[in-house]
């Protein structure tokens, strides 16, 4: 590739970042603790879960089959592994570290941790991490750090809540690495139903045996914030955000797509304020601004 090949690349990709993509992206997924504060009481955290992937599954299956969008060739199997470990594994994690009293600050404090662990696997998929990289990597753990010191509790921090949060930190990491190297591009219409499909398979057995799923869905609570929560998860979270997340990694690479993930605590934060009255002092206010330079320093070219 010639040089002035690479510069327009480069610029691309630059501009890119400057598209409404990326902002609407962690707005969207910086509602899923919002959410399950709203949606938790009300059912298990799998059933939850399980009801949110039907729900997907309920709104692409016609759209696919009306659509007739195009099926993976050959990779259809990757799809549906990336998607395990993106839907079940992530999801999974956090929301039972949450049941289990996890405080939402030190999730998202561990889970926080995936940019650093995809720019170390970077390598593994033939991608390069700079100085300038690695420097906002450190900034914005850093400023995740300092929005959640001020509320972080140690109440109800337990080893299987801690054991599920790193597991969703893993999932999260290996899914992105993985649907980076083996299925970066196709059609996210087909893609979602596999994914989501393979993520019922998995999540049904699983409820039933450890949440004492019925068909008659005893275990859930069909209350107005539920249904809520429910419909913003399938709509919101788990068709937009999963669709911008998608078109985010085939444009850059995983390391710069993952730095935003330092932008959904802040951006919790203030919600949380906004919605629940919950303080957001000065100290977070410093956090939210270096966890915005760390991103800058990880995306700028």
């Amino acid at each position: 590739m010639s040089n002035n090949a690479e510069k327009n690349d480069a610029t691309r990709q630059s501009h890119s970042w400057l598209s409404p993509v990326p902002v609407f992206f962690v707005l969207l997924w910086s509602t899923g603790f919002i959410v399950a504060k709203f949606g938790l009481p009300y059912a298990p955290p799998l059933t939850f879960l399980l009801l949110r992937c039907a729900g997907v599954l309920l709104v692409m299956v016609p759209l696919v089959l009306i659509y007739k969008a195009p099926w993976p060739k050959g990779m259809a199997g990757h799809v549906a592994v990336a998607g395990l470990l993106l839907q079940a594994g992530y999801l999974a994690g956090v929301w039972c570290a949450i049941k289990l009293g996890m405080p939402a600050g030190v999730t998202a404090l561990i889970v926080g941790m995936q940019p650093i662990l995809t720019a170390a696997a970077a390598p593994l998929i033939g991608e390069r991490v700079r100085t300038l990289q690695w420097f906002g990597l450190v900034l914005g753990i850093v400023g995740v750090a300092l929005v959640v010191f001020a509320k972080m509790t140690l109440v109800g921090l337990s080893a299987a809540a801690i054991a599920w949060c790193v597991l969703a930190l893993l999932c999260i990491t290996a899914g992105t690495m993985y649907q980076k190297r083996f299925c970066p591009r196709f059609d996210l219409r087909s893609g979602t139903v596999i994914q989501f499909a393979a993520t019922v398979a998995l999540l049904l057995p699983l409820a039933i045996g450890f949440e004492q799923l019925d068909l008659g869905l005893s275990t859930v609570q069909w209350t107005v914030r539920f249904i809520g929560a429910l419909l913003w998860s399938v709509f919101a979270l788990s068709i937009g955000a999963i669709f911008l997340l998608y078109t985010l990694l085939r444009r850059s690479d995983a390391t710069q797509v993952t730095s935003l993930m330092y932008l959904t605590p802040p951006t919790t934060a203030v919600m949380a304020w906004l919605m629940f009255g919950e303080a957001f002092s000065l100290l977070g206010v410093v956090g939210m601004a270096v966890a915005v330079a760390g991103v800058v320093c990880v995306v700028k070219k």
